[in-house]
């Protein structure tokens, strides 16, 4: 059994589909395909987190908070990728209180920050999720586990 699904309960390639899950919002949102404050908006921002939570109550791993927040640093990647990549289209350069610096240094300042805000944000709605599965794992019971038999006589 490897560390990860050890320690998270989940293998590197389900934390990683986990977080895919919020990447579509990252690419409608910056190329304004879903306006925000509708209903589906809201779906794609709620939606994938609920996912994880739900996952997590499934799965039930032995260190749920860290699970998610783990899942949720790796959509903060998806996340700066995704901004990173329709930067032109959506963020831009119009940053007025940066006019005095030449146009690389105020692209990379940008971008650099674009990455590490991207980063915290997936991070902290990892936080989020995970401070709810925790909370829900408390109170919900395990669902049953068919795979395992009774014991022989």
């Amino acid at each position: 059994m490897s560390g990860a699904r050890r320690t998270l309960g989940f293998s590197w390639p389900a934390l990683v589909a986990l977080a895919a899950l919020a990447a579509p919002r990252v690419a409608l949102h910056d190329l304004d395909v879903v306006p925000e404050g509708t209903i589906v908006a809201a779906l794609l921002a709620i939606g994938p987190p609920l996912c994880w939570v739900a996952a997590v109550l499934w799965r039930r791993p032995p260190r749920p908070f860290l699970t998610l927040v783990v899942v949720g640093a790796l959509y903060g990647v998806f996340l700066a990728v995704g901004h990173q990549v329709f930067w032109d289209s959506s963020l831009g350069m119009d940053a007025p209180g940066l006019a005095g610096l030449a146009p690389g240094a105020r692209e990379a300042l940008l971008r650099g920050a674009a990455v590490m805000s991207s980063l915290v944000t997936g991070t902290m709605v990892g936080v989020v999720a995970g401070v709810v599965a925790v909370l829900l794992v408390r109170v919900l019971p395990a669902p049953p586990d068919h795979s395992r038999r009774p014991a022989s006589p």
